[in-house]
């Protein structure tokens, strides 16, 4: 299994298979739009742009289950991360990430790469995984870890 197997819908409500970023280093965000890490936007949408030509796809997905820091509609949130940090890389619409509604990616993620103390849990908004481009999971990132700390870990993928 690899994290080519999944799809998601995408903002808008299409669904995408993941194996359409076959071959391509990805890194998994779930994203909010009212915490604390919110600015980060900023600097994934910034690494994205630095990296896409080499091989990168961010992919977003926003999460409500922390603190209800992502309330907004489909519409609403598109709308917030264009017009607040330019986002142009690819979002997803809202999942949950934990529980047992949780998405099936972020079952697999959370599974192939538990966090401190070997926790399967997402602790909170900004989680990133880094996806090597045969679609294994590769690192597990603190909602603490800055998208511009991730360049280098990156670019040994690319």
């Amino acid at each position: 299994m690899s994290i080519y197997d999944f799809s998601a819908a995408r903002l808008g409500g299409h669904d995408e298979s993941l194996g359409d970023w076959r071959g391509r280093v990805l890194l998994v965000v779930n994203t909010a739009s009212a915490c604390g890490f919110t600015p980060q936007y900023a600097g994934l949408e910034a690494l994205y742009e630095k990296l896409e030509p080499k091989g990168l796809t961010v992919l977003g997905f926003p999460c409500n289950q922390f603190g209800g820091q992502e309330p907004g509609s489909e519409i609403e949130i598109g709308a917030f991360c264009q017009k607040n940090y330019g986002v142009t890389f690819p979002m997803f619409a809202k999942v949950d990430v934990n529980g047992a509604n949780a998405h099936p990616l972020f079952k697999y993620l959370t599974g192939a790469k538990p966090g401190f103390l070997g926790t399967e849990a997402i602790k909170w908004n900004f989680t990133k995984f880094l996806i090597g481009r045969d679609g294994e999971p590769v690192s597990r990132h603190a909602p603490q870890t800055k998208p511009e700390e991730l360049e280098a870990p990156v670019l040994k993928l690319l």
